[in-house]
């Protein structure tokens, strides 16, 4: 499965978890589920993975957390606040960066309205 078929499911998900619980709760409590939900779709998902970092010919472990990793290929960022701030863009970019992987999704469900806490960060993606 390719990137875009990926961020189709995790949008659809989100969509019905924000839709079922609303907006509001901890962060944790929206990547259980979404991790959940995912996992029922048949995607393979990693929660809290872990993420080493090569600097100046080292490689350090305690790089990163990525909130959730689907298929290997897509990074998922959480967040439940009432505003995105454009650093958490620059983030989530930054992780595909250093994990050369070309598509990550930002989603806060603390909007209102999920379609306007949802947004595509790609790192050389060929649409």
């Amino acid at each position: 499965m390719k990137e875009n078929r990926i961020a189709k499911e995790i949008v659809d998900a989100s969509f019905n978890i924000h839709l079922s619980l609303g907006p509001g709760l901890l962060e944790s409590v929206y990547e259980v589920v979404l991790a959940h939900e995912l996992v029922k779709r048949g995607l393979y998902v990693e929660r809290q993975k872990a993420i080493s970092i090569q600097y100046n010919g080292l490689v350090f472990d305690e790089g990163f957390r990525a909130d959730i990793v689907v298929e290997r290929l897509v990074i998922v960022e959480l967040k439940s606040v009432e505003n995105i701030a454009p650093v958490h863009k620059k983030q989530l970019l930054t992780y595909l960066r250093l994990t050369n992987k070309k598509l990550g999704l930002l989603i806060n469900f603390g909007s209102a309205l999920i379609k306007n806490g949802i947004f595509r960060i790609v790192n050389g993606l060929e649409e």
